[in-house]
Order: C-alpha cells, then structure tokens, then sequence
C-alpha cells in the first residue's frame, strides 16, 4: 500500500471530539435486563451533537507486518466535511457526501472520486453519512430502522438484526452503563471478509461522550490491516475553514 493511499485510508477512519475540559470515562456495571428498544432508544440519546471540530490526531497504521505512525491534523463539519491535512501540508484530504479527495506533494498525484474504493478495500458499502457515523462512535447502519434480537456477552449488551442479511452479517456491542458501541462488526463469510471497530476508551466533552481510542481491523482473505487512532487537543464548534485546491501539474492517480 503506497504512501497516498495510506493517507486516505487513515482519513477516512478518523475522528473523535474532545474541549478544554475533557476526562476519560470507562463503562462498568449497568442494567443487563432491558429490552433491545430501550437500549437503541438510550443509545439514540447519546449522539454526538456539534458544529465544527478539530483535532490533532495519532495515527498507527500496521500491514502484512508493515508499521507506519504519524500525527496529522483533522477538522470537521458535521455533516458537510471531512479534511485531514499531514505535517508541512505535503498531504491533504478532503471528504464531502459527494467526493472523495486528496493530493500528495511528494509526488505529485491526486485523487478525486466516490467511495467504491473504499467501499472494496474494508469489505463493506461505504457512504459519507456511515463513515461519520463509524468515527463518532455510532452504528453505521442506523438502529431505529430495523429489528434488533438482544443477548448478553460479557456483561454488555450485544444487538444483532433478527433476520440476518443474505450477504453480511452484523453485531453490535454496546456498554450498559455508558450506552455507548463498544465494538460494531461486519462479516462477508463468503468473501472472508471481516470489518471490526472497537472503541477502547471514551472522553466527557461538554457532556457528551465521544471515543477517545479506536481500534480498526479489516480482514480480506490471509490479509489483515490493523488502524489504531489517538485524539488529542480538540476544540469544538469553532470557526474553521476547509481549503482544499489540487496545485496545477498534478497527476491523476487510479486507485483500482
């Protein structure tokens, strides 16, 4: 995987919230005997709610044994935009719902296109509102508009839909006493595909709360990718701005 691709990746799975005043909060002991409806309704309660944010952010990004880490920084507009911009600007990065976008200084390439990509890459479709959704913390297949079975294992709730897709399959884990995903995954058996996003750790910010530590593990055939993400020093609902401009020269790169 080349240096670019690396970063969009990375961009992609990113994002988390924190202020001026933030603490680590871990779940614990928590009502073990609700029905699926009310913990979807409590999970419900606890999106995030925001404007703008932005972040410095700890990426580790490990391949077929492959190690890169690097600290990039990463503003948001809830809903709108995604950017990602690496140490002296040499990479950018910029996701909207229609596009994906980045350029590379080192080499002089770009790209511009949708999600397939990324889409094939993490074995599952990808579009802007469950990209958001994966890196806030929240289901990435919304949890009203459908159908939940509810078990217990160990000692949080674990909802999956009561009839299973044809082609995938899906859990969700969620903490009893925060409401919160603790881990969300996405299963292609056929494909030997495997999507895992575990939330290590969660902060208070402004009351709400928001990942801290994510773990990311997508698994194709013998191949596992392994992303783990550290957010720091983040500010929300400031006034931001997003530039994104490919310089003129630049190459177009096909990402197959």
């Amino acid at each position: 995987m080349n240096k670019s691709i690396y970063y969009i990746l990375s961009f992609i799975l990113l994002l988390s919230f924190s202020c001026k005043s933030v603490r680590t909060i871990t779940g614990g002991a928590g009502d073990l005997n609700m029905s699926s409806k009310a913990v979807i309704k409590e999970n419900t309660k606890k999106r995030p709610d925001f404007k703008t944010l932005q972040a410095k952010l700890r990426i580790n990004f490990n391949k077929n044994g492959k190690s890169q880490t690097n600290t990039v920084s990463f503003r948001a507009k809830k809903d709108e935009v995604l950017w990602m911009n690496a140490p002296f600007s040499v990479i950018r990065a910029m996701i909207t719902p229609e596009k994906v976008g980045f350029y590379n200084k080192l080499d002089n390439t770009y790209f511009e296109g949708d999600f397939s990509y990324l889409s094939k890459l993490l074995g599952t479709e990808l579009d802007f509102q469950k990209v958001q959704n994966l890196l806030l913390g929240d289901a990435i297949f919304n949890l009203n508009s459908g159908s939940y079975s509810t078990s217990i294992i160990d000692e949080a709730y674990v909802l999956q839909p009561k009839k299973q897709q044809l082609l995938f399959e899906i859990f969700f884990l969620i903490d009893p006493s925060l409401f919160k995903i603790k881990s969300q995954q996405i299963s292609q058996p056929k494909e030997f595909r495997h999507l895992q996003i575990d939330y290590l750790s969660h902060q208070e910010v402004e009351k709400q709360i928001l990942p801290e530590n994510i773990k990311v593990i997508a698994v194709e055939g013998n191949e596992e990718t392994i992303i783990n993400l550290e957010f720091k020093s983040v500010a929300l609902n400031e006034d931001l701005r997003f530039p994104f401009k490919i310089p003129s020269g630049f190459k177009k790169i096909e990402l197959e």
